[in-house]
């Protein structure tokens, strides 16, 4: 692993494949880290047409740091002072569900940094009704913040609406997957994040919440030859 100084913060991330090779940044979900995309990323980094691959742990989990505060906004920020200290831009994107929500805020605010985009089982940003109770605190260590968790349950609850009005900013080619009704996500939201984008694809892999783990091969065989 490596670290890097960015918005104040250091990152950990883990890299793959040539350095030479077009870039691919994966973001993870809540509650994993960068480990999580190793299968993909071996993947996309020795296919057919090989990338460079980064995937970056976010703030409050793994090994980046846990400063305590977890705005979306602030994750943003990480990842696009991350982009820009590689010299990596403009690169692609895949993201999973609160990965996707920092990936949309960053391609709405930095569109320049983001050359294709993927989302996948991303939830809109929409208030939750009913609203997400409280989570519950597993018990011993965690591998992330738990601060981190109660700060992104209140704007999963209740996000910026200026965060679902500026959507129509990501004009870049965006793939949307859907995990299908296995998924915690309504897929009535998934649906809304594609009709909202200017140039968006639909894909639904029957897998729930978890499409890149749980059917490696239908998310690879959408995903790269998305990226081209």
């Amino acid at each position: 692993m490596d670290t890097l100084k960015a918005n104040g913060i250091t990152l950990a991330y883990r890299t793959w494949g040539r350095e030479d090779a077009p870039p691919v940044l994966l973001l993870h979900s809540r509650g994993a880290d960068g480990a999580d995309w190793t299968p993909i990323a071996e993947r996309l980094a020795t296919g057919g047409h090989p990338r460079r691959v980064y995937a970056p742990d976010l703030r409050g989990h793994g090994r980046s740091d846990w400063p305590g505060t977890y705005a979306l906004e602030e994750m943003r920020d990480d990842i696009r002072a991350f982009v820009t200290a590689l010299g990596i831009a403009p690169t692609d994107v895949v993201a999973h569900s609160l990965g996707g929500l920092v990936a949309c805020l960053l391609a709405q605010q930095a569109p320049g940094l983001v050359r294709r985009l993927v989302l996948e089982d991303v939830p809109a940003f929409l208030p939750l009704d009913p609203p997400r109770p409280p989570a519950e605190r597993p018990a011993g260590d965690l591998p992330y913040d738990w601060a981190m968790i109660r700060a992104t349950d209140v704007r999963r609850n209740t996000p910026d609406p200026v965060w679902w009005d500026h959507m129509g900013r990501i004009t870049m080619p965006t793939l949307v997957v859907g995990g299908g009704p296995g998924s915690p996500v309504p897929q009535e939201q998934i649906a809304a994040v594609a009709e909202r984008l200017p140039d968006a694809r639909l894909v639904t892999v029957d897998a729930g919440h978890l499409v890149h783990e749980t059917r490696p091969e239908e998310f690879l065989a959408v995903v790269e030859p998305f990226l081209g």
